[in-house]
């Protein structure tokens, strides 16, 4: 009999990171400097019509290592997510986040996971929620401690567990369903949110419900993406604010729950935070059509190294081992000591697309 975990969650974590890559090259740049000079979007563009990986893919790597290791259990989980974290920092990873940063660093001069979190409403969370909503989203109990262990190492804040919640309530739901209804899931977060382990305040609950509503409304109406954008004022690009991440991808995800390539082109098209956006979206889709539902090419196009995607959807193999027989195992191997050197060259790559957008042409 197929192990039933196995199709979400390597189409979770490929999803997310074929996502990633291919919002790579665009992160930063307006809507409309992607439409006048980077459309269509066809493939990998990061180096030589190749993609790489950004922190995004990383972290939600080292997120499903820490699960297999802790088999679900929230402490060993913030355990052992803390290490990965302070050592993923002394690979020299190239574009780390301020939040991310301090909270890594917190870590390292003794602070405990459960307070090295910052206050900020940032995207970290979210980039490595999904996976655990197709592990654990089944069980309410074991999903909320497992997204808070997740987010308050790095994001201190009551908007970044919402919004880390709310990706992971996407992706059991894709997981499990090949098509949800708008009101499916606004009603299957409210559930999640209104849970006593969650602990929310009421108040900033019925804020962020409200922007998930009109995401919701949005999706129902069919509106674009970039017409829902327009109403968050994210006219220029999706900023890095969980409020605003969190509404969009919904909405893009409810109009494309099996169009992968169509919802992470459109995504990418919305400028802003292009890899977190993308690598979001890529993780919830991807749970709902596995890796046979994204392009090949796309998967055959990434370059990266150690985390190649031969590794990755080893990796999904193991967690979803984990999941079935609900037991914890040994993390997969991965070669640490080629990282700094990966990371230089990914720093290269960044520095010469920076320079290369600097250039008058």
């Amino acid at each position: 009999m197929e192990n039933q975990y196995l199709k979400p969650v390597t189409g979770c974590l490929l999803g997310t990171a074929v996502g990633d890559a291919l919002g790579l090259p665009y992160e930063r740049l307006s809507r409309k400097k992607i439409h006048k000079s980077h459309s269509p979007i066809t493939g990998h563009s990061l180096v030589f019509n190749k993609g790489m990986f950004s922190d995004d893919t990383e972290h939600i790597c080292m997120t499903a290592q820490s699960l297999i290791v802790s088999g679900g259990d929230p402490s060993k989980f913030s355990r052992d997510f803390a290490w990965r974290f302070r050592f993923w920092l002394l690979g020299l990873p190239a574009g780390i986040g301020l939040a991310t940063l301090k909270s890594a660093f917190r870590l390292w001069i003794g602070y405990p996971p459960q307070k090295s979190g910052v206050n900020s409403a940032g995207n970290g969370p979210a980039m490595r929620s999904a996976i655990i909503g197709v592990c654990y989203g089944k069980d309410p109990a074991k999903l909320i401690p497992l997204v808070r262990a997740s987010t308050i190492i790095s994001h201190n804040s009551e908007q970044a567990q919402l919004g880390a919640i709310a990706v992971a309530v996407a992706a059991y739901l894709a997981s499990i369903k090949t098509s949800i209804t708008s009101q499916e899931y606004y009603q299957t977060l409210q559930e999640y949110l209104f849970h006593p382990l969650a602990n929310l305040s009421k108040t900033e609950i019925n804020i962020f419900f409200d922007l998930i509503k009109q995401a919701c409304t949005s999706a129902e109406q069919k509106e674009t993406g970039a017409t829902f954008a327009d109403q968050l004022s994210n006219h220029n690009g999706v900023s890095g604010y969980i409020y605003h991440t969190a509404p969009i991808v919904i909405q893009v995800w409810l109009r494309n729950q099996r169009e992968y390539s169509q919802g992470i082109r459109e995504i990418i098209y919305l400028g802003g935070d292009t890899d977190t956006t993308a690598a979001i979206l890529g993780g919830i889709i991807g749970a709902s059509v596995g890796i046979s539902g994204i392009p090949q090419k796309w998967l055959d196009d990434i370059v990266d190294f150690p985390r190649s995607i031969k590794w990755i959807r080893l990796l999904g193999q193991r967690l979803a081992n984990s999941c079935e027989t609900n037991t914890s195992n040994s993390a997969l191997p991965l070669a640490f000591f080629l990282i700094p050197l990966r990371n230089l060259v990914f720093l290269i790559i960044i520095l010469f697309h920076v320079f290369y957008r600097l250039l008058p042409i």
